[in-house]
This record gives structure tokens, C-alpha cells and sequence, in this order.
């Protein structure tokens, strides 16, 4: 979604869980037109032409909510390891058309809008990814390197015949994405080991027969505190919540709202640069979901894919970007959870495409 001779920094940062390369014919949204960002701290921001429903007084609410929980911790701040060499993929296993490509992310134009043959082709690549969620979630110990679960949840791909969506996506290095703690979204996985308490985002999509499915969780490692619990589990029932009221006809912007509503009632913070979007034959497409109350416009059609992944947080909203140009961690070190389901939109209203 970056525009010719926009800036390192942005042409890796990507609304959703990734922001798709999408080599179709169609219009593309330039990525300097949604975000802008401050040299020498890497603060991501995105603006949005039309109103987005706060104040700065309720921006300031977030960003201090929940204080004594983040003042209390005393969890080491996140910091990078070091990277393995990027992982082959059998040549006979179909490439999405981005790979290998240094055309600029993009998001395309046009919803996903499919027939019985490509709600089929959705099913099995939402199964499969989730059952390599489920998989990857069984890893997830005390002392198991993030590194270690994508090196699986790479065989595992390929062992089923599909392609691990994110590698070589823009230059993402891995096949999956690891967040853990404080990491909103895009950890690259590497050599740092799991401890006892951390709480990890995994993020699983894969790109079989020509579609993508696109899902994610947050996993508890060891024995976890309340507040990390708690967070993980709101983030999930919002994404419930979310998806109940999804149904032909039905407003996106409705999805931000029922998901800040119950964010506010439990006082955390939802993040929103970071987005939902179109999925199936391109990684990422219209509609862009946005997580939080927003006046956008748009409604959802029968036969529809795309995803819903809210990001939560107990202190501040605030993205900060690593020198990697991928890993997004929260500006105060404060934890941040989140969930991500494919869905289709059906005439009795949404089904869940990423479920074993």
C-alpha cells in the first residue's frame, strides 16, 4: 500500500496483519495518504478522510487508562534476537504473485466476493490455517524460541501443500508472525526464548489453491497474571461480539462500534492503525474494518470474505515501530492482545472460514 518513493519505513508498515500486495488491475489506496509517522521515534499514526467519532480528550482517556496496572509491571520490555535464514518452499508449491515481487503493498479495490467454487477454495484455506493455529498454539512454552514455532508452522504449510502467505511478503522474512507482551502486531519471529507469564499473538495465513485464509490468537505461556487474562479474554469476545451482528446489508462501521463499546466497558484501549480487510484470492482487499468508532461508509454482501482482528491494550494505543520496519510494540510497554477470524457473510448471517 506504499506509493513509489515513499519511505522505507513506509512501505513495510501495513493496515491489518498484513497490508496485501494485490496484482490485480485495479486502483490502489496509497499508503501516505493513511499514515504519517515522526522521524527518529518511528510513531505510526493513520488519518482517515472522514470523521472518526473522538476527541482528544477521549484520546488522552485511553492513553492513561488502566495506569496502575502498567506502573506495577515489572515484565522486561520486549527487545529483538536474531534471525535464521528464511526457509525454502518446494518449487512446486504455487506462489502467491507478490513473492519475489518489489512492486509496493497495496490494497485492492473491490471486495471479495465469491462462488460456490471459491466459498469451497475459502473453507479449505481457512481450515487449514486453523488448524496450523491450533497446532502452533501446542508449542507454545516456557523456553520454546518464537523461531522454533515458525520453523513448524512452516512445515506444516508446505506439508499440506500451500505457501506460508506472509513469507517474502514486502520482505517479511518468516512465515508466520509472533507478537508477545507488549507487541501489538507483526513480530518477526527469531532466537528469544518464551518465559513463564508472556502472553503471545500468533498469527497464521496461508494461501492454498489460489486463496488465502487468515486467522490468529493469543496463547498464554506458563502461569499468566489476572490482568494478562483478563485482556486476552475481553480481545476475544469482542471479536465474538464483532462477528455476531455481521449479516448482508449490515453497516462495516457497526464492527467498530460494538467492538469499542465492550473495550470501553472493560477500560482498555483499542488500537487503530492496525486493521481488518478483505481476504481470498488477494491477501488484502476492500473493505478496510476498522476496529473502533468510525462514520465510514459501506455495507457487507452475501457471499463476502474478510477478516475482523481486533487489538487491544491495557495502557496506551500508541504504536511504536521498530528499527526491523516490521514489529509494532505499544508506546508504554503495556500488553496488547489480539484475535482474527476469516469470515463469510451468508444469508443467516456470517460463518466462521477459519475453524478446525
Amino acid at each position: 500500500m506504499a506509493v513509489t518513493g515513499a519511505t522505507s519505513l513506509q512501505q513495510r508498515l501495513l493496515l491489518s496483519s498484513f497490508l496485501g500486495d494485490c496484482f490485480i488491475q485495479s486502483k490502489q489506496l496509497p499508503l501516505s495518504n493513511i499514515f504519517h509517522y515522526k522521524p527518529g521515534r518511528k510513531h505510526v499514526s493513520m488519518q482517515l478522510s472522514r470523521a472518526r467519532g473522538f476527541s482528544g480528550l477521549t484520546d488522552l482517556l485511553f492513553n492513561r487508562r488502566n495506569e496502575e496496572e502498567v506502573s506495577n509491571n515489572k515484565r522486561k520490555r520486549l527487545q529483538p534476537g536474531k534471525l535464521s535464514p528464511r526457509r525454502p518452499v518446494p518449487g512446486h508449491i504455487a506462489r502467491p504473485p507478490y513473492v519475489n515481487s518489489r512492486q509496493a503493498p497495496g490494497i485492492a479495490s473491490g471486495p471479495e466476493v465469491h462462488d460456490e467454487k471459491g466459498i469451497e477454495c475459502m473453507r479449505a484455506s481457512g481450515r487449514l490455517a486453523a488448524q496450523v493455529l491450533q497446532y502452533a498454539g501446542t508449542l507454545v512454552k516456557p523456553g520454546v524460541k518464537t523461531d522454533e514455532i515458525d520453523e513448524a508452522v512452516h512445515q506444516m504449510i508446505i506439508d499440506n501443500g500451500a505457501y506460508p502467505s506472509p513469507l517474502g511478503y514486502g520482505g517479511f522474512p518468516k512465515s508466520v508472525c509472533t507478537s508477545v507482551n507488549e507487541c501489538i502486531c507483526h513480530g518477526i519471529p527469531d532466537s528469544r526464548a518464551l518465559e513463564d507469564g508472556d502472553i503471545i499473538n500468533i498469527d497464521v495465513t496461508v494461501y492454498l489453491n489460489g486463496y488465502h485464509g487468515d486467522t490468529s490468537t493469543t496463547f498464554f505461556c506458563g502461569e499468566v497474571d489476572d490482568a494478562a487474562r483478563n485482556l486476552v479474554q475481553v480481545t476475544k469476545e469482542c471479536l465474538d461480539k464483532a462477528i455476531s451482528i455481521c449479516a448482508p446489508g449490515v453497516e462495516y462501521k457497526k464492527i467498530g462500534r460494538t467492538i469499542h463499546a465492550y473495550a470501553d466497558k472493560h477500560r482498555y484501549g483499542v488500537v487503530q492503525q492496525f486493521v481488518g480487510h478483505g481476504v481470498g484470492r488477494v491477501f488484502h482487499a476492500d473493505p478496510v474494518i476498522l476496529h473502533y468508532r468510525n462514520n465510514e461508509d459501506g455495507r457487507m454482501m452475501l457471499n463476502q470474505t474478510f477478516t475482523i482482528e481486533p487489538m487491544l491494550t491495557i495502557g496506551s494505543i500508541n504504536p511504536v515501530m521498530w528499527n526491523d520496519n516490521w514489529t509494532v510494540v505499544t508506546e508504554d510497554g503495556s500488553l496488547s492482545a489480539q484475535f482474527e477470524h476469516t469470515i463469510l457473510i451468508t444469508k443467516d448471517g456470517a460463518e466462521i472460514m477459519t475453524k478446525c
